[in-house]
């Protein structure tokens, strides 16, 4: 059981059911004191009442929240009670509030329609329940094949990564993989992230740590930003919202249960820095095989990577998803929030239109992970040997590969969500 007063300890986020105090947000009067206002009705249909909640919520966590209107211009219960069925309505209510930031540098919104759905933000039917499976969505198996190659004379590893899962069910079995890995001190790496479109954040800064020498401890390694309502405390309408531990219990924080209001959304608070796992310290140069299907923590594993290693990027352009999220409950659905910018050690987080790649490269969808004749592999490889530099050789990678080491865990057929998730959010001390 965790130590509850230990303020520092990661906890798991898990916003729960909607309730009528929800309805009503603080702001400061004239004199600094807190008043409560109401700004939308406090009674009505359990829809009305949802409606209504998923506007209050991103009227105070939303990452763009500075662009939305006051209630009384905006008018949910107007706009969306007539909708059916009503998760129809919820996910049109969401779509409109995520298309009224506009990038400025391309004209078109941050979370422009994919498939009519905004492109971070989402809503699903059925709750999130802490210390549990769905604390969190599916993000799939986490390996799929992993080896070690010796090409040209030069010794790589290979590893792909098809999601990444809680680190609690990951840890291990990233531990054994690297471990190997260092046992052949290959100084080239190749990550195989073409289907991988995110998971936990937690996860990807382990494998990050996995990969990076010790000689960058204690460097910054991304942070997390959130809009400036969060950061400064004035998120009033998570004060009514329990923060829990990882098995779902209420967390005592100044001689109170804890709530959500009680986190640091601070910058400082949420920035994260290098600290070496495993023994792996030979990776001199790392390429990446992506494609528009690698989003998110995949992406944050790239740019973590950027200011300090020379990263190369194989195959097609990523999708772009330069944010992230933890969830919360509104009576019987989970909603994803955009709610923080995914910053380098650089400050970049400039890819909302995806990372582009160094060598390109088409890949197959149903491409085996791991064959080195395969297009995606065969092109890093060939790029290894000829010191960075494309291959000019269409057919075959200038040597013949041979296979040091290989294992191959076979990928789980899983509803795989886009997404950075955030698990540790922890309570100001």
């Amino acid at each position: 059981m965790l130590n509850t007063s230990n303020y520092s300890l990661p906890i798991l986020v898990s916003i729960l059911l909607w309730s009528p105090c929800v309805l009503s947000c603080k702001k400061e009067n004239n004199i600094g004191a807190n008043v409560e206002e109401t700004v939308s009705p406090t009674t009505g249909t359990r829809t009305e009442l949802t409606i209504d909640s998923i506007f209050l919520y991103a009227k105070q966590i939303y990452l763009w929240n500075e662009v939305l209107p006051a209630y009384k211009s905006f008018l949910p219960r107007e706009k969306y009670v007539h909708i059916a069925p009503e998760i129809i309505a919820f996910k049109k209510e969401l779509f409109d509030i995520s298309q009224l930031k506009i990038n400025l540098s391309t004209g078109v919104p941050y979370e422009k329609s994919i498939n009519g759905s905004p492109k971070y933000s989402y809503l699903q039917a059925g709750s999130i329940s802490a210390g549990t499976s769905q604390a969190g969505p599916a993000t799939g198996e986490l390996i799929s094949s992993n080896s070690v190659i010796e090409s040209g004379g030069k010794k790589i590893a290979y590893v792909a990564l098809t999601g990444f899962p809680k680190l609690i069910d990951s840890k291990a079995k990233l531990d054994d993989i690297f471990a190997r890995f260092s046992i052949e001190k290959p100084k080239y790496l190749i990550i195989d992230l073409r289907n991988n479109r995110g998971g936990y954040v937690e996860t990807a800064e382990y494998v990050v740590n996995l990969i990076a020498p010790s000689t960058l401890n204690g460097k910054v390694m991304y942070s997390e930003q959130f809009n400036s309502t969060l950061q400064t405390g004035k998120a009033s309408i998570l004060k009514h919202q329990p923060y829990l531990d990882e098995y779902g219990k209420p967390v005592i924080y100044k001689g109170r249960n804890a709530t959500m209001a009680d986190v640091d959304y601070t910058e400082a608070g949420n920035t994260y820095r290098f600290d070496k796992k495993g023994t792996l310290e030979t990776v001199e140069a790392v390429y990446i095989i992506v494609s528009g299907r690698t989003a998110s923590a995949s992406e944050l594993l790239i740019s973590c990577l950027k200011p300090y290693i020379n990263v190369k990027l194989v195959g097609e352009s990523t999708y772009g998803k330069p944010v992230g999220f933890f969830a919360i409950n509104i009576d019987q659905y989970a909603v994803y929030l955009s709610s923080f910018f995914l910053k380098n050690a650089q400050g970049w987080s400039e890819y909302f239109n995806g990372m582009e790649v160094d060598i390109p490269v088409s890949l197959a969808n149903d491409a085996p992970f791991g064959d080195v004749n395969e297009p995606g592999l065969k092109t890093a490889i060939a790029a290894i040997v000829n010191n960075g530099k494309p291959s000019t050789k269409k057919t075959s990678v200038p040597s013949k590969p041979i296979i040091l080491q290989s294992a191959r865990t076979l990928s789980a057929k899983a509803n795989i969500q886009w997404g950075a998730f955030e698990n540790r959010l922890r309570l100001k001390p």
